[in-house]
């Protein structure tokens, strides 16, 4: 089941005698140019923002209860 699919025509072309440094340094500035366009990576959130340090476990009144306050569960 694989097609083929159609060749697409070439972005750009390169007319005259270009050397291949001259086609290396084109294809460098072209790279920085598409590189700069694209969207910037998304900044990591702050742990002191997560959504689960919001909720802490209610506190039980009684004996010991002041012990429990501060020991994990």
């Amino acid at each position: 089941m694989s097609e083929e699919a159609e060749p697409r025509p070439p972005l750009f072309s390169i007319k005259g005698d270009a050397t291949p440094e001259e086609v290396a340094a084109l294809v460098a500035v072209l790279q920085g140019i598409a590189a700069s366009a694209a969207p910037p990576a998304a900044k990591p959130r702050s742990e002191w923002s997560a959504h689960h340090r919001k909720a802490r476990p209610s506190l039980h009144a009684g004996p010991g209860g002041w012990r429990s306050s501060s020991m994990p569960r």
